[in-house]
């Protein structure tokens, strides 16, 4: 390996916590998408057109039941749904 190479897979700014997560939480917390347009999948759902991203903007998000296994986005897409402003 040459010097200056790096074996780091993440840039040092997308490592850096979002508003109100410490330094010192989990690597999973720290890459959390902190908005609609960082996550991924489900664009039918939350992209641009979607129902769940329209009904946001005219806030007007009813309650959901997010279903499914583990690691799949349900918390994350619910604090975003949550922090959303209309």
């Amino acid at each position: 390996m040459a010097p200056g190479d790096s074996l780091d897979l993440f840039s040092r700014e997308a490592l850096q916590p979002g508003p109100g997560v410490p330094p010192t939480a989990p690597l999973a917390e720290r890459m959390r998408p902190r908005s609609l347009e960082e996550f991924l999948g489900q664009r039918h759902l939350v992209g641009p057109g979607g129902p769940l991203r329209t009904l946001m903007q005219h806030g007007t998000l009813p309650s959901l039941l997010l279903w499914g296994p583990p690691g799949t986005g349900k918390t994350t897409l619910a604090r975003l749904l949550a922090r959303a402003d209309p």
